[in-house]
């Protein structure tokens, strides 16, 4: 029955089914925790609870969008975790604290004589820790699992966590602010004095990113399980329950200083909790920069086949140069070509980071597959994105020179090597400025052909090398095998000919042997990307 045409294996890989049943799954969750929440805080209680618990939501799910601007996830995914933390998770942290609770106050009254107060500490500190975090990673370890194409690094496994742990604070802080509001109301309590401003405070203010401070901790581990090689299993498999067993001791940690009075919750919050976020959040920019590094680094291989122009790789490895050339084409031609140089720097960015899962062999059965399909959107795409990327690359500052990285042993097919319409690199002239060359594979500073970072001249202007034209799509040639491991000794850029023209020909730019040799015919485009920018001569 499980097997590759057995019946239940049928229903298992069938992606409506499996959606329908996760939707109805999240949305009868909802269901429950909305009828347990509303008897508990009574409708009007969770009225409020909800106006005040919405409220830093958006800023806490912008900041984890501005993290993860390099390769944004899909919005399905987001939806999903969040939903998770908001309904799932919060259901069975209900359930399990309950008779959590339950069984501390059986097994603790006999012995003490504050029974109720101790087993509320015991639980809180240490059984609703575990209880919430396994919870909350559940909503993690799917999408590692059944989305693992969206899960490249460590940025992903916190932004994702962050998400899920967001929803979850949000049904919790409905219940809590509910809870303070009925409270109020019964004492008659009111104004910035009253339970529900303080709990507001405490839990809005205060501390808005205490649980996704906590579940981070479990995207971190996830996040290096998702950039580790495939040899090393033991790495991906300790690494994310490590991780997550520091989510549940950070979370004892906070909620048991709650238990210590004021100066003792105000030393742990100062001393503890801002320097681990505040350590967090390094290490998200850290990784989020070193992404943008292996974009680069990638990407520059695809340049010297010529699927991209030199300035690409530079560009697409900026956040300032991607926001310049989108601005740039949204002046020029309107907000249809913003979006298609956004859908062009997300498939580029896509490109790099699949090539880099080759190189740790994780990339898996489809590369090829997948490879060819993200090349082809982006030959679709690149009349409207190059010019503008080129023009945006000159805002950038050349990279110190790298050593790219080495690949992993990897158990993967031989991938195929996109070959271009022309060998070597292509050189690009802005303005008087002074050319600084891309030669073969990742040679920073080659003046053999570049492209000059200088004052932008009237148009477009040919460089001191080859000027680039395309002619039909770059076909494909076999990689037979990821490059040896260890250093390789320098490749010399070779200069590229200019042919000198005859009286009746235009200048022709350099072709590979063996394209053929009308496989290069010019065109310019119609609009130049304003004054003093570059046109695209496609």
């Amino acid at each position: 029955m499980w097997g590759p045409g057995g019946r239940l294996a049928r229903v298992w890989h069938n992606k409506a089914l499996r959606a329908t049943a996760l939707t109805g799954l999240l949305s009868l969750s909802g269901l429950i925790i909305l009828a347990l929440v509303r008897e508990q805080t009574g409708t009007k209680g969770f009225l409020v609870g909800l106006g005040l618990a919405v409220l830093p939501v958006p800023l806490i799910i912008a900041v984890f969008r501005w993290l993860d601007r390099v390769d944004p996830k899909p919005w399905r995914n987001l939806l999903f975790a969040f939903a998770w933390g908001a309904c799932a998770a919060t259901l069975v942290a209900l359930i399990a604290n309950g008779f959590a609770t339950e069984w501390l106050m059986t097994t603790v009254d006999s012995s003490s004589p504050t029974g109720q107060a101790d087993a509320d500490t015991w639980g809180a500190t240490f059984i609703a820790p575990f209880v919430e975090e396994s919870a909350k990673a559940a909503a993690v370890l799917l999408l590692f699992l059944f989305r693992r194409r969206d899960f490249n690094g460590l940025v992903d496994g916190v932004v994702v966590a962050g998400i899920t742990a967001t929803g979850f604070a949000f049904t919790e802080n409905i219940l809590y602010l509910g809870s303070a509001f009925v409270s109020d109301q019964t004492l008659g309590y009111s104004g910035i004095r009253s339970t529900t401003a303080a709990t507001f405070f405490i839990r809005a203010v205060m501390s808005p990113f205490a649980h996704p401070l906590f579940t981070s901790m479990t995207g971190v581990g996830f996040g290096i399980a998702a950039a580790a090689a495939r040899h090393q299993r033991v790495r991906r498999v300790l690494i994310p329950i490590a991780m997550l067993l520091t989510a549940m001791v950070l979370h004892g940690v906070w909620n048991g200083s709650a238990t210590l009075g004021g100066y003792g919750f105000l030393i742990v919050y100062a001393l503890f909790m801002v320097p681990v976020f505040g350590l967090l959040t390094w290490l998200t920019i850290w990784s989020r920069t070193k992404e943008l590094r292996a974009i680069r680094e990638q990407l520059t291989a695809y340049q010297t086949a010529g699927w991209l122009t030199p300035p690409e790789p530079l560009a697409l490895s900026s956040m300032r140069a991607r926001g310049i050339a989108r601005d740039l084409a949204r002046r020029t031609h309107g907000a249809a070509a913003a979006r298609t140089v956004g859908e062009y720097t997300a498939f580029a960015t896509s490109l790099a980071l699949l090539r880099r899962r080759a190189y740790r062999g994780t990339a898996g059965p489809d590369f090829t597959a997948r490879e060819k399909e993200l090349l082809d959107r982006l030959w679709e795409r690149r009349e409207t994105a190059q010019p503008a990327l080129a023009h945006a690359a000159l805002s950038v500052p050349l990279p110190r020179p790298r050593r790219v990285p080495r690949p992993a042993p990897g158990t993967m097919p031989a991938p195929f090597w996109p070959a271009g319409p022309y060998s070597g690199g292509y050189a690009y002239g802005y303005g008087s400025g002074q050319g600084y060359g891309y030669g073969p594979a990742s040679s920073y500073g080659s003046p053999a052909s570049g492209y000059g970072h200088g004052s932008p001249g009237p148009g477009y202007e040919p460089g001191s090398g080859a000027q680039a034209r395309y002619g039909p799509h770059p076909t494909y040639a076999p990689w037979g095998a990821p490059p040896p491991h260890g250093p390789q000794p320098p490749r010399t850029p070779q200069p590229l000919q200019t042919p000198t023209p005859q009286p009746s020909q235009t200048p022709q730019p350099p072709r590979s042997p063996h394209l053929p040799a009308n496989s290069a015919t010019p065109h310019t485009s119609p609009v130049a990307y304003g004054s003093g920018g570059p046109e695209s001569r496609l």
